[in-house]
């Protein structure tokens, strides 16, 4: 139970994104597609891709520090770190006791949660609880992938969509009537097989028949996903909506995942949102799944996008099937 008027609010937000650009003329050279194909398809121009030596932790860490220095809160201080991602360091230990430990959280629990490209809300969720109950006062939330280490290369209908990064928040203990007002995650497993890995777990071990055969790459159904995304990104923003005591022409600013440009237009449109409304940045960075909303986060908060007050909208929608959605009045 949540003590009466407490609140979890975002109260710093970070970001990290690989130096090396990868354009869609790059693209052109590697796979046989075109600039125009994957503009029109997906409205991503370019994305950021991690180089061989980089790994997750190490841009999860730099977002982390970055929330942590907007909030002004020290490392010592955090009480919990979450990270979500599918694409972890190793399979074990779990990458946020990495994050924690880089971060100087000596004192701090920390966990992964893995959702696909609805991580950052389920790990908003479960960090809202945590705060509300009076559980923890300073909690790290960390969206982090690095998906260019499982895409197939030659794939293009997978390899122009996905790029890398980190983004984070720090949430704390507010009051009424800013932070987060409502939250919400949905699951559909019998869907599983519109975006998976197939090797690598225990079901079929890494071996070299598993690599031979490419199974190591993510495999996706576009069609489907596509259908199901927008709708399943309306009914959850209308269901936060509710459930926080408002309704969708009280919305400010709405940060969708970042999937494809199509979706995130068709989705605003549903919600009756101006363009303007809808902050997109999906033609610099791709889709960064659990990342996404998070490194949108920062860019619209350091830009301006973002005033005390504001309604503030999240949808996700990912693999699992998974989706969700939160709405939070910005400010403290």
């Amino acid at each position: 139970m949540g003590q009466p008027g407490r609140r979890a609010v975002i109260r710093g937000t970070g970001s990290s994104l690989p130096a090396k650009v990868l354009t869609n003329t790059d693209l052109e050279r590697m796979v046989e597609t075109s600039n125009e194909w994957i503009t029109t398809r997906t409205g991503i121009s370019e994305r950021r891709i991690a180089e061989k030596h980089e790994y997750m932790s190490s841009f999860a860490t730099r977002a982390a520090e970055e929330a942590l220095a907007a909030a002004g809160i020290p490392g010592r201080d955090v009480d919990l770190v979450i990270c979500a991602t599918v694409t972890p360091d190793m399979p074990i230990p779990a990458t946020a006791c990495i994050i924690q430990d880089n971060l100087g959280a000596r004192d701090a629990a920390a966990f992964d949660l893995a959702a696909g490209c609805s991580g950052f809300i389920y790990a908003l969720s479960v960090a809202d609880r945590f705060v509300t109950s009076g559980a923890y006062r300073n909690v790290v939330v960390i969206g982090a992938e690095l998906l260019s280490k499982y895409v197939d290369w030659s794939d293009r209908s997978t390899c122009v969509l996905f790029g890398d990064g980190a983004g984070a928040v720090v949430l704390t203990a507010g009051e009424s009537p800013y932070g987060v007002l409502a939250t919400s995650m949905h699951a559909d497993g019998k869907m599983a097989d519109f975006i998976y890995v197939p090797a690598g777990g225990t079901r079929e071990p890494a071996s070299q028949e598993t690599v031979a055969a490419g199974r190591h790459f993510i495999r996706m159904k576009g069609n489907e996903t596509f259908k199901m995304a927008v709708r399943s990104m309306e009914e959850a923003a209308r269901e936060v909506l509710k459930r926080g005591g408002l309704a969708a022409s009280d919305i400010h600013l709405f940060i969708p995942h970042q999937a494809n440009r199509r979706i995130i237009d068709a989705v605003g449109s549903r919600l009756g949102l101006r363009p303007d409304q809808v902050y997109v940045n999906i033609e610099r960075v791709g889709n960064t799944s659990a990342a996404s909303i998070p490194i949108a986060l920062d860019e619209a908060a350091r830009r301006g996008r973002l005033k005390r007050g504001d309604n503030v909208v999240f949808a996700a929608f990912g693999t699992g099937l998974t989706w969700g959605a939160a709405v939070c009045k910005w400010g403290w």
